[in-house]
């Protein structure tokens, strides 16, 4: 484990001392009482479009807020000079009176596993380290088009093959809320930039929770489209059938600009009346075992949903575990090899498969070996996977959308995740309620579902529980229904109000 994995609260503490006018510039004039690096996405371009704001001092004000909290090690690559530059370059094109786009001068910190043209994408693994991608990923290449600049890579589980982001190539990534915490992963980095005031949004991506997972650890609002939704291209993939890029936001209005920079729909989603709201809880898989806090706050946010006229529908899907259990894992052991060996090749990333993993860390070669790379003895078969793909992800598939059909409901609800931020290092097994849980059940049996079905998810914090970490919920919805669910994230996001930030500021 590197040695930057070990960081006190002390330590932290004491970056955060050194934060300076960053942070103490304020937007407008001081009456307004809003720090820079307090604004919302679309709050911060508002004021940009307007003149009221240049760019190069909203970046600026982000650059000195990374520089505090750089103990958090949330980017691999950050150039405070291009950033600045690219700023400046924004101010210019609104003097001269050009066409600005919906997301003029915001900068956006990107997941280092989407290619980007001007920084180096080293999928968090030292083989890639120098790897520079000769064009931006069409996701990127859109955020850009609409006006953004991007605000360095943020740091991420490698090969985003895990849930700590405890990054044994380039540090562990530290949770906002308790440094001595992850922020979940893979898209750790992000997560912790956004919930520490870095950025008001950011890039992530998701094949099993890794958009999620941090958002849920870092009391964010996390998005993860329908499978499809967003541009595949330039990243760097587990498998296509479940990878699917996504932003991290402190509030469903940022969430919203996002999803229609990507789509090209500009159009508000309809926010629905709540008490014609219906929502299916299925306990006997997503409620089962949870931590005690996890379980009261989750309670409390249902209740008051239910106050506020939301129908909660009590449901069952008794073949769920089995089927997951059948499909989530397989596919995605099956397809890492030669989808990265694909990506390794058309991108000319100077590295093979067997090199990039010959240098990986001692976690990631003991995870590819395993289940991964011939030999394995967790490897699928061609012939298993086949199987797989063609009845048991179809039948699964099929299964949920009965379920959203049979119940007439917008979204199954849930906890995210069954427990709060775990401590750097325990990986193993957990403790709460009174029993053991294995880590990877903990943060990945409730998000499974979804991303392997390629149903839209919506993350919402909803309270803290006493060790003051972030609980959330997540609202999966039909496949397709993605405006319609971040339509329901705003309606449900007045009730539930939105998450305190960090106490460490």
């Amino acid at each position: 484990m590197s040695d930057r994995s070990a960081l006190t609260r002390r330590d932290f503490v004491a970056g955060a001392s050194a934060f300076m006018a960053g942070a103490r510039a304020w937007a407008g004039s001081p009456a307004a009482g809003v720090a820079l690096t307090d604004l919302s996405a679309a709050e911060a371009v508002a004021r940009m479009r307007r003149g009221e704001l240049t760019s190069e001092a909203y970046a600026q004000a982000l650059l000195d807020r990374c520089a505090s909290m750089k103990a958090l090690n949330a980017f691999i690559t950050l150039e405070p000079d291009r950033v600045l530059r690219d700023a400046r370059a924004a101010d210019q094109l609104r003097a001269k009176g050009g066409k600005l786009g919906p997301l003029h001068g915001l900068p956006i910190p990107i997941k280092d596993s989407l290619n980007t043209r001007d920084y180096p994408t080293t999928v968090g693994t030292p083989a890639l380290r120098h790897f520079r991608p000769a064009d931006d990923a069409p996701l990127v290449a859109q955020l850009k088009s609409a006006g953004a600049i991007v605000l360095g890579k943020t740091n991420l589980h490698e090969l985003a093959y895990g849930w700590t982001s405890n990054n044994h190539a380039f540090g562990a990534v530290h949770n906002p809320y308790d440094p001595s915490r992850i922020p979940g992963g893979s898209s750790g980095g992000t997560a912790a930039a956004v919930a520490a005031h870095m950025a008001p949004l950011g890039v992530a991506a998701d094949t099993e929770g890794s958009i999620r997972v941090p958002a849920a650890l870092c009391g964010l609002v996390g998005f993860r489209p329908t499978t499809g939704r967003y541009s595949q291209e330039g990243l760097a993939p587990i498998t296509p059938l479940f990878d699917e890029a996504g932003p991290h936001a402190r509030n469903m209005q940022d969430i919203e600009l996002f999803d229609s920079v990507a789509t090209g729909d500009h159009g508000s989603p309809a926010v629905p009346e709540l008490k014609a709201v219906r929502l299916a809880v299925y306990r006997g898989y997503y409620f089962e075992g949870l931590d005690p806090e996890v379980a009261r706050v989750t309670e409390a946010a249902l209740a008051k949903l239910k106050g506020a006229g939301v129908t909660i529908v009590e449901t069952e899907i008794p073949e769920l575990a089995e089927l997951i259990a059948r499909v989530t894992g397989p596919v995605q052991y099956h397809d890492t090899e030669p989808t990265l060996r694909a990506y390794l090749a058309k991108y000319r990333a100077g590295v093979t498969f067997e090199q990039m993993v010959a240098a990986a860390s001692d976690d990631i070669r003991a995870t590819f070996g395993q289940y991964v790379l011939p030999g394995g003895r967790d490897v699928v078969s061609d012939a298993a996977y086949r199987k797989i793909v063609d009845q048991d992800l179809p039948h699964l598939r099929a299964v949920l959308r009965d379920t959203f059909e049979r119940t007439k409901t917008a979204a199954l609800v849930f906890p995210t995740t069954l427990t709060t931020a775990p401590k750097i290092g325990d990986e193993g097994m957990l403790s709460f309620g009174g029993r053991k849980v294995a880590f990877d059940v903990a943060m990945s049996r409730n998000i499974d579902p979804g991303s392997t079905a390629g149903l839209p998810g919506l993350v919402m914090p909803v309270g803290l529980a006493a060790n003051g970490l972030p609980v959330s919920l997540e609202f999966d919805g039909p496949a397709g229904s993605d405006r319609a669910l971040l339509g329901l994230g705003t309606a449900v996001e007045r009730v539930l109000g939105r998450e305190p930030p960090p106490r460490i500021r």
